[in-house]
């Protein structure tokens, strides 16, 4: 995942951002502004008074609506709740622009069904904003664990955002840790282990929910979701066991600035040479696809072709 250090030689991508929020302010506006890959072309937001914020430091144009963001970028990124995620990317695939996407991809599996489709139909290019994945020690990791012999495997991904503060937020409360911190382990425990054939949960997902995956492979692998825990800071982590010691990924000791950049330059090379990477709308539906799965444990879904 990680991408060559070398001088960025295509002007940078005009991209326009959807929301004002905390994340909007704190991740996408800021990594989008850096460059040189990318420059913040322009905010919408549903609140004017937000965009302006967000828009303010980096002196990006603010938009005086959806349309008018369209018709100032070439890539669109999306930093709001998945049912207005899911309606407003398919506007934007229909108006030729790329999409950087946050997960899930949609509220349910049908929205997401239907963002999936559209970047298909209009041939954009897509990519996902699964965060730890774009991280050096991710790779390390991953690459280390396709000649690891595994057994089993656990993980975990736990933290007390629910319990309150900016992103105890309307749906993230609904909904729980399996669509908001699911796809992210899903889509770690799927790379690290092999493909997840089946997936079962048990608990409450706006408490604590347990997921049961059995892998393509046979290995069975373990993973506790919560976004309504005490902790000091969230945890994040992934073991593998087998007739080898153990292989471990923690994110504890890592720095989440450092992958700012490479996701950057992932989408901006994408966009420029029209080719996604493999974290893109599709891998989004496949992974909400799992939740589903994980949400109606005894109603097996059709897995596509």
């Amino acid at each position: 995942m990680t991408t060559p250090a070398t001088s960025w030689t295509h002007k940078p991508v005009e991209v326009g951002l959807v929301g004002a929020g905390p994340w909007a302010r704190a991740m996408h506006a800021r990594m989008l502004a850096a460059g040189p890959e990318t420059r913040l072309a322009a905010v919408w937001a549903r609140r004017p008074e937000a965009a302006q914020e967000t828009a303010a430091p980096y002196r990006a144009h603010v938009a005086a609506s959806y349309d008018d963001l369209l018709d100032r970028c070439e890539a669109v990124a999306f930093a709001v709740p998945p049912a207005v995620q899911a309606e407003l990317a398919l506007r934007a695939a229909q108006a030729g622009k790329a999409l950087l996407l946050e997960k899930p991809l949609g509220p349910d599996l049908a929205a997401a069904e239907r963002v999936a489709e559209a970047v298909q139909e209009a041939g954009v290019v897509s990519q996902l904003v699964l965060t730890k994945r774009f991280h050096p020690a991710t790779e390390a990791f991953l690459r280390a664990a396709r000649t690891f012999p595994v057994t089993g495997a656990r993980s975990c991904y736990l933290h007390g955002a629910f319990l309150g503060g900016e992103f105890a937020t309307g749906w993230r409360l609904e909904h729980g840790a399996l669509l908001d911190l699911g796809p992210h382990l899903l889509d770690l425990l799927d790379a690290a282990v092999g493909p997840i054939h089946t997936v079962r949960g048990t608990g409450d997902s706006r408490r604590w929910i347990e997921l049961t995956c059995e892998h393509e492979n046979g290995v069975v692998s373990q993973a506790s979701l919560s976004g309504a825990v005490a902790v000091p800071r969230a945890v994040t982590r992934v073991e593998l066991y087998g007739a080898q010691q153990p292989l471990a990924y923690d994110t504890a000791d890592i720095d989440h600035e450092e992958c700012w950049p490479v996701l950057r330059r992932a989408f901006a090379t994408a966009v420029r040479t029209g080719r996604p990477g493999e974290l893109d709308a599709a891998r989004g539906l496949y992974l909400q696809r799992l939740i589903e799965q994980a949400s109606h444990p005894y109603r097996r879904l059709a897995q596509p072709s």
